[in-house]
């Protein structure tokens, strides 16, 4: 018996309580690789030399452990905008697409850190999806991403999509961004995206939910310090109450069905659970999905509920 056969074999006989344990251990590795790269290990510094670090250090990550296995990634220029389109190899739907809205606090996060959850809604749903690398703070304020948003959802219009083609995606700040963008399209008359995909959004600026108190010391990767900071670099001198930075105080008159993605152990819980509320009262068809014992935007992670995370978002996009 050959060495790789063993190997095989080893790893076929082992326990469920083993596979927990190596899953555990890797979703630790990533964890800290995560942390090594978030803002919030320096909260308060919006220093060009420490936020540089994090860009990059995100950039790397994306390529690292992004699931592209099957996909193509192709970065292009969009009038100046970095953006890049993951394209299933197989067989796949060309009539739908996903804009892809990445997190990171509008201080951080690209085109690289937008691969890891660009390349899993493209295996999840089979549609094509385009990232785009929004200008971020504090080099460039408020409202600048909401015009690159804008950018990226009329070059699929340019391209012959229509608005119910196209699903919008975001986490954190994407997700807030999502928001703000079918605000924006609504209030200018026009026609709005099929479906919203949030995953863990941040929807209150003014953080007046109750979990940024009680989850504060459950959350392992956000922190009030962290918020407070990114918060003064994007909209310095700004109303944080305004619907164009806080959707949570909007109007969601004739929204999309909406799909929501949040786990108990973040500050950020009560923006989802709010907005669930919002939806609701506003008569949106919304679906909110809590996960137990998750932290901000799992649906990165290489691990099963991750992945079951994933799957439920292939589900929801799927339905007629």
């Amino acid at each position: 018996m050959n060495k790789e056969h063993t190997k095989l074999k080893k790893l076929s006989i082992r326990t469920p309580e083993e596979r927990q344990a190596a899953e555990q251990k890797r979703t630790t590795a990533v964890m800290g690789a995560l942390k090594a790269v978030h803002s919030a290990t320096s909260p308060d510094s919006m220093e060009p030399e420490d936020l540089e670090r994090q860009r990059k250090g995100q950039e790397l990550l994306g390529r690292l452990i992004a699931p592209m296995a099957g996909l193509n990634w192709e970065p292009f220029d969009l009038e100046g905008m970095p953006a890049a389109w993951a394209r299933p190899d197989r067989g796949h739907d060309k009539h739908r697409v996903v804009l892809y809205c990445h997190g990171g606090g509008y201080t951080s996060g690209n085109l690289g850190y937008s691969r890891i959850l660009a390349s899993k809604l493209a295996n999840v749903t089979g549609y094509e999806v385009l990232s785009f690398e929004y200008r971020l703070a504090p080099e460039h304020h408020f409202p600048a991403p909401l015009e690159d948003v804008t950018k990226a959802w009329d070059y699929l219009m340019h391209l012959g999509y229509g608005a119910r083609d196209i699903v919008v995606a975001g986490d954190s700040a994407g997700g807030n961004l999502a928001l703000v963008l079918t605000m924006l399209l609504r209030d200018a008359g026009r026609l709005l995206p099929r479906r919203l995909v949030l995953m863990s959004p941040w929807t209150d600026m003014t953080a007046s939910g109750k979990s940024y108190r009680e989850r504060r010391d459950a959350d392992p990767m956000i922190t009030m310090n962290y918020i407070q900071a990114v918060r003064a670099a994007y909209a310095p001198g700004c109303e944080l109450s305004s619907p164009m930075l806080s959707p949570l105080f909007g109007d969601f008159d004739r929204f999309p069905p909406v799909l929501i993605q949040v786990g108990t152990n973040e500050i950020l819980m009560s923006d989802s659970v709010r907005l669930r509320d919002r939806l609701v009262q506003a008569g949106i068809p919304c679906r909110l999905e809590v996960w137990p014992d998750m932290w901000h935007v799992f649906q990165m992670f290489p691990m099963k509920k991750a992945s079951q995370a994933m799957d439920s978002v292939g589900r929801f996009l799927l339905e007629t």
